[in-house]
């Protein structure tokens, strides 16, 4: 059996969302303690137990100690990796992308093509955005051979959630390629969204985008925003978002091939112009890091490149708690090899193949 001290490293949700997969991949029952203890609210938040409940469901596991508020589970993997259609409600705000980067994993080794229909929160702080995953993190995982789609349903915010995602991934034909990105290079143009929900009468789309266009002029990058106004009468998607909401997302790529994005979700007390001029001052920190990812896509991409054949290398621009533990944790479950100089992370992946399964 793997058994993992929650409290390690960061402490998070994300060692609970990463160990699972791992587990199911490796076919090791596992025990999970000290669950979130560093945090205000320790233990089992309802985002994370439905992400257990999910892999759970995929693999036709077990799970022990599932409640909201437990801080300690035991998972047994099932003898399966199934694809097909799958749908789960968070019930919550909570993070609808964070559910799908957990199952991905298990995803891509499915017996099948998989598509999921998920809802909660699409847009909230210590999440990744819907947008930077669908434009940023998706297509560098493309390099590494992952083929996945993602659509925006419905809009979701805090507090109610309610919005509601669908996503599409194939199962991999080879095993996932290491990803190098050694030098930042130059960036000629940032892309972006600016999405507001049920505020059109005060342009806060619109002003967003004015202030973070103004910002990043002055820095002499040509920024190309999208402006979404998403109403009753004219959804911008399938279905309107249940309550007001906005999200700002940026992106640049380089001349090496490089991805770096930056998004701040709207909330009680942020002005359009805050949001507009934060999200800009991201984007250009880390550019100005020199890193060759961004803040989010340094810890993202651990599991993936643990995973793959060969030694991934990227930068980051600045160590975080989430990129010590989750390569703390691909250490410790997987046995992939890392190593870290300065800002540089160096990942050597396993070479996972479906055929390595237990149940093989």
């Amino acid at each position: 059996m793997i058994e993992i001290d929650g409290s390690e490293k960061s402490g998070s949700g994300t060692i609970v969302r990463d160990a699972v997969p791992f587990s199911i991949l490796l076919g090791q029952e596992i025990r999970i303690f000290n669950i979130r203890a560093k945090r205000d609210k320790p233990g089992l938040r309802p985002q994370h137990l439905k992400a257990m409940e999910a892999a759970g469901r995929i693999c036709e596991g077990r799970l022990e100690g599932g409640t909201v508020g437990s801080r300690e589970i035991r998972f047994k993997p099932g003898e399966r990796l199934n694809g097909g259609k799958f749908s789960w409600d968070i019930g919550t705000a909570g993070s609808t992308a964070m559910l799908v980067l957990c199952l991905m994993p298990l995803a891509l080794f499915a017996d099948k093509p998989s598509h999921y229909t998920v809802t909660g929160g699409l847009f909230q702080d210590f999440a990744p955005s819907l947008f930077h995953v669908k434009h940023v993190l998706l297509p560098l995982l493309a390099r590494m051979g992952v083929h996945a789609a993602l659509r925006i349903i419905r809009p979701g915010y805090v507090p109610r959630g309610g919005g509601q995602i669908g996503v599409e991934i194939s199962p991999l034909r080879k095993m996932l390629r290491p990803l190098n990105l050694t030098a930042q290079g130059q960036s000629s143009e940032i892309r972006g969204i600016a999405l507001s929900s049920r505020l059109k009468a005060r342009s806060v789309s619109e002003r967003m985008t004015k202030t973070c266009v103004k910002m990043l002029a002055k820095r002499g990058h040509r920024a190309l925003i999208e402006v979404l106004n998403d109403s009753l009468d004219h959804p911008a998607f399938d279905r309107p978002s249940l309550q007001a909401g906005a999200a700002l997302a940026l992106w640049a790529e380089t001349d090496t091939l490089c991805l770096l994005g930056a998004d701040m979700a709207g909330a009680r007390g942020r002005t359009a112009e805050f949001i507009g001029e934060r999200t800009a001052r991201m984007l250009l920190e880390d550019l100005d890091s020199g890193s060759t990812v961004d803040r989010h896509l340094g810890d993202q991409l651990i599991p993936f490149a643990a995973l793959a054949e060969g030694r991934s290398k990227f930068v980051v621009p600045s160590m975080t708690d989430h990129v010590e533990a989750r390569l703390w944790l691909v250490e410790r479950i997987l046995g992939a090899r890392t190593e870290v100089q300065g800002n540089v992370i160096t990942i050597d992946g396993i070479g996972y193949r479906r055929s390595e399964w237990a149940w093989s």
